[in-house]
């Protein structure tokens, strides 16, 4: 399975918690894999992504953030 996702996260963002949930649901529709980065590993995410997570990468680029758009995910996962 291929990990074409990727959820920047930090603990205790309840926005995140929702992130996750729908990451799961895109992925296992898509039948890709996806994985989670907690911001604070990572100081350059930490200065690029600190105030408006959680944020969507999708095969490495920005895709979105605060919430999953779910079917414009799928759509872009498709079609890449």
């Amino acid at each position: 399975m291929t990990e074409r996702l990727t959820l920047l996260t930090r603990e205790g963002c309840h926005l995140c918690d929702d992130a996750k949930v729908a990451m799961a649901r895109v992925a296992a529709t898509a039948g890709v894999g996806w994985r989670e980065v907690d911001v604070a590993s990572d100081i350059e995410l930490e200065r690029e992504y600190g105030d408006r997570l959680p944020v969507i990468l999708l095969d490495g680029r920005e895709h979105g953030y605060w919430r999953v758009e779910e079917d414009r995910l799928l759509r872009d996962l498709a079609s890449g």
